[in-house]
């Protein structure tokens, strides 16, 4: 399942919805489910509207926590929209034209940011004379984000006014979908619900400042994050590490790499955050940036007016336009 969440563009109120991507179109989850329940003659028109809202809300977080109950109620909403005859008083599929895709998770639980790739961590160093630390080999370091600056597909970037340094990051991420604590390597896959492309834009030359103290990065980072397209569950994705991916601005190609780089993945991530520790259904676990996959890497870096497209195997592509006001 592609899971996105999207407003339809001639539907009024313009209220989220959670919906399917299958093919071109998109299905509106709940509303197909409502209407299973009364072709199918399971309850009645006010029980529909309720249980509908219940299992397959607008909120991708809330979705999650609702586990078996929903990814259940998903799949025969899909089926259903399969041999569902359109009506102009009920509209449950749309093209893709017709709506305006948002953040596949609009507000996570938590988000963490990891240094994955061996290869990014050591330009990123060099470009400061200094060696890759001991510590990363044996930890998974990561920063924690701000949640409450996420945006999605064609979202703008509204430039910093404390950066003269944007720069973009061509990541890709996992979602949480199930609670548990201390949980092992080899368990970890079951807490996984799926993956999608980040982009951690970053503001590099008060990152440097901040993280020169031996704290951060905190404004560096914390005003805008991008995920999206959508999120891929696992069972259409069992081998997330060998994807290629590529980075454009304005369409010409800056940086191209493969998960398959990634140092270590995201089973062994997950086993390091729940040491001790709760995660939670609505957690994002960024990988961090492939090699070259940032301006960082090649010595330039972003300015007003460009448009960047994070590109991946099989997670779409995730475009954002950069604009100073």
């Amino acid at each position: 399942m592609k899971l996105v969440r999207f407003i339809p563009l001639q539907s009024y109120p313009r209220l989220p919805r959670l919906g399917a991507l299958q093919q071109h179109v998109i299905v509106d989850l709940q509303q197909a489910y409502r209407l299973y329940l009364l072709e199918a003659d399971i309850c009645s028109p006010e029980a529909a509207l309720r249980v509908s809202q219940q299992f397959l809300p607008s909120d991708t977080v809330q979705f999650l926590e609702n586990g078996t109950f929903s990814m259940e109620a998903a799949k025969q909403a899909i089926a259903f929209a399969e041999t569902f005859e359109s009506r102009e008083d009920e509209k449950i599929t749309y093209e893709q034209h017709d709506v305006r895709l948002l953040a596949p998770i609009e507000k996570p639980r938590n988000l963490r940011d990891f240094i994955s790739f061996e290869d990014h961590i050591k330009n990123s160093r060099k470009t400061r004379d200094k060696k890759v630390p001991d510590a990363w080999y044996k930890l998974p370091v990561y920063y924690k984000g701000n949640t409450a600056t996420i945006i999605g597909p064609d979202d703008d970037v509204v430039w910093p006014n404390y950066t003269s340094l944007l720069d973009y990051e061509l990541e890709f991420a996992c979602i949480i979908g199930k609670q548990g604590i201390d949980i092992s390597e080899e368990n970890a896959n079951d807490y996984i619900f799926g993956y999608t492309i980040m982009n951690d834009f970053s503001a590099r030359d008060i990152q440097m400042q901040e993280m020169s103290v031996g704290l951060g990065p905190a404004k560096g980072k914390d005003f805008a994050t991008a995920l999206g397209p959508y999120i891929i569950t696992k069972d259409e994705l069992p081998d997330p590490y060998n994807l290629n991916m590529i980075a454009r601005v304005n369409g010409e190609i800056w940086s191209e790499g493969n998960t398959k780089t990634m140092y270590r993945p995201f089973s062994k991530i997950v086993e390091h955050v729940s040491e001790s520790e709760l995660i939670v259904a609505g957690d994002v676990l960024g990988s961090g940036t492939v090699g070259f996959g940032c301006g960082l890497e090649l010595g330039k870096f972003l300015k007003d007016g460009d448009v960047v497209e994070l590109e991946i195997e099989k997670l779409g592509v995730l475009r954002n336009k950069i604009i100073k006001r």
